[in-house]
């Protein structure tokens, strides 16, 4: 398959939680035209193949496995059906949630444990044994969600200077520096007590970032300092427009490639909302919720070039996608793909 300009079509993959009826890692082509998914293949290898993560050329990907043992798993991409490279790696806690690359490693947050774990990559991209773990300590107000930590991301700033984690459970945000395979902690940032951080997702200029709020639907703006290593929160902003009747739990955030509009998803409330950034000393502003075509969001992802927006829904199991109207940012329905207990998608 081409592109349409004689190169290879991309690739879109889809994790799923085997446990809940899901096909492990999927893999799908993107038409480039219309931001369409068309399956050509699932790999049931790996339990509960919850996020991924591929690495900058594209010819490895990495997924977390969500269990209590909690692992990560290295495949190559070669083809349309991604090939395991090894048996999965321990990584030291619990539950892991999502996982990045950083400095020659692979990074998970493990939200059972509390902690982030560092994996190194190997020459050939295969993973070798957990190299460190760092445990969060803390907790916060929600009696249910927050008896513990709960680190539910990690990934590196823009300069990749540092590794940032966001913690649910003690309300923080940590970030860390990553030496001989050990992360370190440089510093913590208090949040809101009770908002339940889940995600954060940096604006291209480097030096903003938002934090979404699980516990609370809102969205924190924060400055972010690279050289620092100091993130500032300026302002919350809810992510709907109304007080939430029943259940509202944000689960996934996206930036812009041009840093002219934010989404994120909601549970429960089952939309997608459109927020507009002010200037770095300021919050976000709502501009408008759409269905997410489907039901229980549980993330969003951006193609490259800002064109479309892909939703993975775990409860309808499917994922849709969304052509963005480039002057308002409002996504408007495409198409879905069925995809059981889908988690998340990551597009190369």
């Amino acid at each position: 398959m081409t592109d349409g300009g004689g190169g290879r079509q991309r690739r879109a993959y889809i994790g799923s939680f085997t446990a809940a009826g899901g096909l492990g890692v999927l893999t799908a082509a993107v038409d480039g035209d219309t931001g369409a998914l068309t399956l050509l293949s699932a790999v049931n290898s790996v339990a509960d193949p919850s996020y991924l993560a591929l690495s900058p050329g594209g010819d490895m990907l990495y997924a977390v496995s969500e269990t209590t043992q909690g692992a990560v798993a290295a495949y190559r991409v070669k083809g349309d059906e991604p090939a395991l490279a090894g048996p999965p790696t321990r990584v030291g806690g619990s539950g892991p949630t999502h996982l990045s690359l950083f400095d020659g490693h692979v990074l998970t947050a493990n939200y059972g444990s509390g902690s982030v774990s560092a994996v190194p990559v190997r020459h050939d991209g295969s993973l070798g044994a957990v190299s460190g773990v760092l445990q969060h300590e803390g907790a916060g107000p929600h009696t249910q969600r927050q008896q513990g930590p709960h680190a539910h991301q990690v990934q590196p700033d823009p300069s990749r200077r540092w590794a940032v984690s966001v913690d649910l459970g003690t309300d923080s945000v940590r970030v860390c520096a990553l030496r001989d395979g050990t992360l370190a902690l440089h510093r913590e940032i208090a949040l809101r007590p009770g908002s339940g951080p889940r995600h954060l997702a940096f604006h291209p200029d480097g030096e903003r970032a938002y934090v979404l709020n699980e516990l609370s639907p809102t969205v924190t703006a924060c400055r972010w300092d690279a050289v620092k290593g100091a993130l500032k929160p300026v302002g919350e902003t809810a992510v709907l427009a109304d007080l939430p009747d029943g259940d509202a739990y944000p689960s996934g955030i996206v930036v812009s490639p041009d840093g002219r509009f934010v989404w994120t998803a909601t549970r429960g409330q089952d939309v997608v909302s459109v927020l507009v950034p002010g200037t770095p000393d300021e919050g976000l502003r709502l501009v408008a919720t759409v269905p997410c075509g489907g039901i229980w969001p549980r993330a969003l992802a951006l193609d490259p070039t800002g064109r479309f927006l892909y939703v993975a829904n775990e409860r309808s199991g499917h994922v849709a996608w969304f052509p963005v109207d480039p002057d308002t940012g409002i996504p408007q329905r495409g198409g879905s793909v069925k995809a059981p207990a889908a988690s998340c998608v990551v597009l190369d």
